[in-house]
């Protein structure tokens, strides 16, 4: 009796394991209309130790550091400035869907002109527009730099990226985006990487655990979820439970290949099938030294350098493997791994075995 139950559990361990394994609807879909969008100003840092814009060299800056004066009544038009603590700056944010007035978001800070470093700054209120040219907040404060720049006489140090910093919850919403989600009848899931397995998939559970007819996938990038008659909830309730159901996500055989850093990504569908693979290395070493020949002591000649070269060819012996049947990757990868190639080496022979026809896989070279 107790083993039975030993062996119940295991199996339910197993299938448990097996269900977490796959990836929840929210993390692998988006539902159409709540997005981010991206906002945009253009403003001035002040208070710079001299590490700021040159106004002779950024003329947006002088007409900008004008244009803020005259705000204030001060009349600088004709005066010669100097000043290096002004540097004029791109200032963007990501406003959060579902974000409402006076909340706060993060902002980035990035130089325009010549200025050397944002450390000490501070951020004037800033306009942030968003694609429609409308203002949906105001960024203002201290800008955080993660970089540094020193320089000497002969010298100079700069680590990370001094023109270019943060400013925590530095900007206030002051407009919000409706998008009325708890009173809409229906909803779209828009696949991250679409696929029509998945896109299946993702209706069938969501059919399975709320009721047939409820999702329908309408493409491989879209699943539309309507709210049945007989849930009690809003689409608000609706959306909490069906993104929290867990799908198999299917995928394409691809090999992503970087050739610039020997990095090689492959999914887990990728098959090959029988073929023979032989690697070896040749390996050419020409070294000079040259000799230098004199005549004796009081002997008439002259000293001369003679050339001497030699030339050492040395190829490793090849080694022969063989990949039978339709290898699964975990076989791919122990069958190259076996021949002792390097990243370099596995490229080639990837794509020799792609040439070949023997890899059911698409390669990407990024």
């Amino acid at each position: 009796m107790l083993t039975r139950f030993l062996i119940a559990l295991g199996l339910a361990a197993l299938v448990s394991a097996a269900a977490l394994a796959n990836p929840r609807i929210k993390d692998i879909a988006d539902i159409e209309g709540v997005r981010e969008n991206q906002l945009v100003g253009y403003g001035l840092v002040v208070g710079l130790d001299g590490s700021g814009d040159t106004l002779r060299n950024s003329a947006f800056t002088r007409q900008s550091l004008n244009s803020l004066m005259e705000r204030f009544n001060v009349n600088i038009r004709d005066a010669d400035l100097r000043t290096g603590n002004v540097a004029a700056v791109m200032v963007t944010a990501h406003l959060p869907p579902f974000a409402t007035q006076g909340s706060r978001i993060d902002v980035t800070v990035s130089a325009m002109g010549d200025a050397d470093s944002l450390q000490g700054g501070v951020l004037i209120a800033t306009p942030l527009m968003g694609a429609d040219g409308q203002v949906y907040a105001v960024a203002q404060g201290s800008v955080a730099v993660g970089g540094f720049a020193a320089q000497g006489a002969a010298a100079s140090i700069t680590r990370g990226v001094p023109t270019n910093g943060r400013i925590a919850n530095g900007a206030i919403i002051e407009r919000e985006l409706r998008f009325d989600l708890a009173e809409r009848e229906e909803i779209r899931l828009a696949l991250r990487n679409p696929d029509f397995t998945t896109a299946r998939r993702m209706a069938e559970a969501i059919n399975a655990f709320i009721g047939s007819g409820t999702a329908r996938a309408t493409d491989p990038a879209t699943v539309v979820v309507s709210r049945p008659g007989h849930f009690r909830g809003d689409m608000v309730s609706l959306v909490a439970d069906v993104e929290q159901l867990r799908v198999a996500a299917d995928m394409r055989a691809r090999v992503v290949i970087d050739e610039s850093t020997g990095t090689i990504v492959m999914g887990e569908n990728v098959r090959v099938s029988t073929v023979a693979i032989a690697q070896g290395n040749l390996t050419i070493t020409v070294s000079e030294t040259p000799i230098v020949s004199q005549p004796g002591a009081f002997a008439e000649g002259e000293t001369i350098v003679l050339p001497r070269t030699q030339v050492i060819a040395e190829e490793d012996e090849a080694q022969l493997g063989i990949l039978e049947g339709t290898v699964s990757l975990r076989q791919l990868v122990d069958g190259l791994n076996a021949l002792g190639v390097s990243p370099r080496d596995m490229i080639t022979i990837l794509q020799t075995i792609k040439a070949a026809g023997a890899m059911q896989a698409e390669i990407e070279v990024l």
